[in-house]
Formats: structure tokens, C-alpha cells, sequence
């Protein structure tokens, strides 16, 4: 199964393309440029030579969203639907998680306050652009701070929460996810639940400027693990 993290060039996306590659996955590394896309992964493999990265490589996002049987959506709430539009032909039938947070930076704001959408969240705007395509969009990684993912090899201490409308797509999903060491992923229900899990990423955020930390994360106590 090919995973292609689409808008992969960035620190969320890259620290994703990476931890999942270590762990076997092949994996495809997408950009607004294919030259970008080709440069990141060809300096992450240099920098993180003792793995073997020959899993991974740089595409467009056009390309790597036609070739991957997965998506993973990774670019900024400004870049969120031109992004999509550009791939949706190559979305058909397919499971699409996005990691998109309405923060208001986007606008020239701060890291820790909410931007409300018209759909109620950044992954039902997804799922709205690809209507009738029969992708299945889930919300994921939206809590999973890119520090965490850059940190190789450490565990990352938090789990992560999803949301969508496919069971099987989200059993699919937690196989992927759960891959990368230290996460525990958790299906909180329906897509509509993203509106709560996006809400989460400000408040961590906030929580690493208050406490200087960059390792700020969510852990779910009280409830039986997936496989039980």
C-alpha cells in the first residue's frame, strides 16, 4: 500500500512521511513543485542515512495523489482548497485523511485561536470539495505536534484522535497510524466530530507557549485499547 502525504514538504508532513517510511511504509512525499518535493526527500534521506528511506520518494501532488492508494493531506488551512481541488480527479474511491486545522493564522492571526468554518471543520471542507468522488475522508493528526514527529527515533508519547464516516477507511487508517512508534490512535466517531478534535490543536499549542515546551500531547485514560 502506498501512503502519499500530500503537501508533504513541510515540517507536519515530512516528520509523517518519515516516521512512517522507518517503519516500512512506501511512501510518497508530494509538493505544490515536483523539484521541491524531490530536494526534501533527497536531504532527509542524506540526514537520516542510518534508516533506509528507499521506501520514499518526491513527487507533485498531482502525481503522488494519483499514485498513492492513501492520502494524507498537509498543508495549511490558506492552501486547504486550492490543494484539494488540484487532486481531486485522482481521489476516486480513496481514503483521504486530513490533518488541516482552521487556525487563525491563516488570517494574520495567533497559533492558539480557532478559525470557525461555514462546514464546521477544515476535514468536512474537504469532504464537501470531494463530493462524489467516493473518497472517504477522515479527520487525523491533528493533534500530533510536528516536534513529535521530527524527533526521531524518540516514541511519540500521545495519541492520536480521528473522526469519520467509514468504518472500514478508519480501521485502515488506525493500521497506518498505529505503525509509528509510541501512538495509540483513537476513532471518536463520526466526521462531524472533527469540529471538537481541530478545537484540540490551539489548545496544545497555547499549553506549549505558556509552559515553553514543544512536546505538549493528549493521551485518552479510562477506555479499553483498539485491539481488546
Amino acid at each position: 500500500m502506498k501512503v502519499s502525504v500530500i503537501g508533504g514538504t513541510g515540517p507536519q508532513g515530512l516528520g509523517i512521511a518519515l516516521r512512517l517510511a522507518i517503519e516500512g511504509v512506501e511512501v510518497i512525499v508530494g509538493s505544490r513543485k515536483e523539484e521541491k518535493a524531490l530536494t526534501v526527500v533527497d536531504e532527509a534521506k542524506e540526514k537520516y542515512a542510518d534508516y533506509d528511506l528507499s521506501n520514499m520518494c518526491g513527487m507533485s501532488n498531482e502525481d503522488a495523489a494519483k499514485e498513492g492508494d492513501v492520502l494524507i493531506l498537509t498543508v495549511p488551512l490558506a492552501a486547504q482548497k486550492p490543494t484539494v481541488e488540484g487532486i481531486k480527479e485522482f481521489c476516486t474511491d480513496k481514503i483521504v485523511m486530513d490533518a488541516t486545522v482552521p487556525l487563525e493564522t491563516a488570517i494574520g492571526g495567533k497559533p492558539f485561536r480557532f478559525v470557525d468554518l461555514m462546514e464546521g471543520s477544515a476535514a468536512e471542507r474537504t469532504a464537501k470539495i470531494l463530493d462524489g468522488t467516493g473518497a472517504k475522508v477522515i479527520c487525523a493528526f491533528c493533534n500530533i505536534s510536528n516536534s513529535h514527529l521530527s524527533n526521531i527515533p524518540e516514541e511519540i508519547d500521545c495519541d492520536c484522535l480521528i473522526a469519520g464516516d467509514d468504518k472500514e477507511s478508519k480501521e485502515i487508517a488506525v493500521e497506518i497510524i498505529n505503525k509509528i512508534p509510541g501512538i495509540r490512535t483513537i476513532d471518536t466517531g463520526i466526521l462531524e466530530k472533527a469540529r471538537i478534535i481541530e478545537k484540540i490543536t490551539p489548545l496544545l499549542i497555547g499549553l506549549n507557549i505558556k509552559y515553553r515546551s514543544h512536546y505538549g500531547g493528549l493521551r485518552i485514560t479510562g477506555i479499553p485499547k483498539l485491539d481488546e
